[in-house]
């Protein structure tokens, strides 16, 4: 069931309905919000506006996204590369268990 989400940030309220879990919903807006501050704080005196502080959390936020995408992709190639290793070794003891039994 979706529920309405508010928030504050930047001095902004913003709201948006989600079907989320609570807790997912406030890990995901602390860490919106620690990166706004992150990214506002490494500005000079306070000077970066809103929408640059905005995009530049966007793009902390992808940064992220594509590097665990990326480790995501090589995680399951060598998965599967193993299952692969382990399947074709599997059956060569079971081809080697089947000739020493039938001597």
């Amino acid at each position: 069931m979706e529920r309405l989400v508010r928030f504050k940030l930047i001095g902004l309220e913003f709201a948006f309905y989600t079907s989320a879990p609570e807790e997912e919903v406030d890990e995901i807006i602390a860490m919106v919000t620690d990166l706004v501050e992150e990214n506002r704080s490494s500005g000079t005196a306070g000077s970066v506006a809103v929408g640059k502080v905005a995009v530049l959390a966007s793009l902390n936020i992808a940064s992220r996204y594509v590097e665990l995408k990326r480790n995501f992709n090589d995680y399951k190639q060598e998965t599967e590369s193993r299952l692969i290793r382990l399947g074709k070794r599997i059956s060569e003891e079971i081809e080697e268990e089947k000739k020493l039994s039938s001597r």
